[in-house]
């Protein structure tokens, strides 16, 4: 059997999420990143539904639950949609697992409410690399925000691209990760796409949330946030992904009670190119 899908409503928007049983057991939230949905992490659901009370949201703009009505998409609008649902579902304290902005979104939050989090893992979850972050605040704040005026000008004058048939979808969806398997591809494009009304299909997504703000609390808070988390905290990163390894470049030092794992073979997407590699990993730290 599947999960059942639920509602909450957060900042005057319902936002979807699917629960997968055995609520007696210790809640474990598993949150996706951008981009992508709730079902991501079916695969890791169904290993750990028995052990736990499983929730997976679909953050704001994606998947099943509403977009923001004027369009912003922030940080701490993400936040607080999972302090919210962690609120009112009475689930702290919580064992999170997430994956890229979902990690960003969930290292915050534990690093706010220290209490309410037992473990967590952030997989690639601590979003742009030292360098690039230099180079970002080297723009001058002007040009970052006439840079989002544009773009946001952009996304309101954007259409969502439509494919003529779910196999055009579905081979997108395989080009954008190499490492997929058809099955993996195949449910992933399912729960990934609508239908439109004249037969061809879109991703759920909005658009807009693309488009981030041109600027966001600095560094250094940002690192004293991660200082703030007490629960013992795995990073987990792919050897073959874009993004910055944290034992590497330094970051690592800024959290009390954190290890990261690497992985051989695997992207930004590791928990569904090394499946059972991260799933052993994540019994254990669990």
């Amino acid at each position: 059997m599947g999960p059942t899908s639920n509602s909450y409503i957060s900042q005057r928007i319902k936002l979807h999420y699917v629960d997968w049983g055995n609520p007696e057991a210790p809640p474990l939230l598993l949150i996706h990143g951008g981009r992508d949905h709730c079902r991501n992490w079916d695969w890791i659901a169904e290993e750990l539904r028995h052990d736990w009370h499983v929730i997976a949201p679909d953050l704001r703009g994606h998947g099943d639950s509403g977009w923001s009505t004027d369009g912003n998409y922030n940080i701490q609008g993400y936040v607080y949609d999972i302090a919210q649902l962690i609120h009112q579902k009475e689930l702290d304290p919580v064992t999170i697992v997430s994956h890229s902005m979902g990690g960003n979104i969930a290292l915050r939050y534990a690093g706010l409410y220290p209490q309410n989090v037992k473990k967590l893992v952030a997989i690639e979850g601590l979003g742009s690399s030292p360098k690039m972050i230099k180079e970002a605040q080297a723009v001058p704040i002007s040009d970052r925000w006439r840079d989002w005026i544009d773009k946001k000008r952009d996304a309101s004058a954007r259409t969502h691209r439509r494919y003529e048939t779910f196999e055009d979808a579905l081979a997108r969806m395989k080009t954008e990760n190499g490492h997929l398997s058809d099955e993996q591809a195949l449910h992933l494009t399912t729960h990934a796409v609508n239908q439109n009304e004249d037969g061809t299909f879109s991703w759920k997504f909005d658009h807009y949330m693309r488009v981030w703000a041109p600027f966001d609390i600095s560094p250094d808070e940002t690192q004293k946030l991660w200082g703030e988390i007490t629960c013992p905290t795995m990073l987990c990163y792919g050897n073959d992904s874009w993004a910055s390894n944290p034992a590497e470049d330094g970051r690592l030092k800024y959290f009390e009670n954190a290890i990261v794992k690497n992985y051989d073979n695997a992207g930004h997407w590791l928990h569904h190119d090394q499946f059972d590699k991260f799933l052993a990993d994540l019994r254990e730290f669990l």
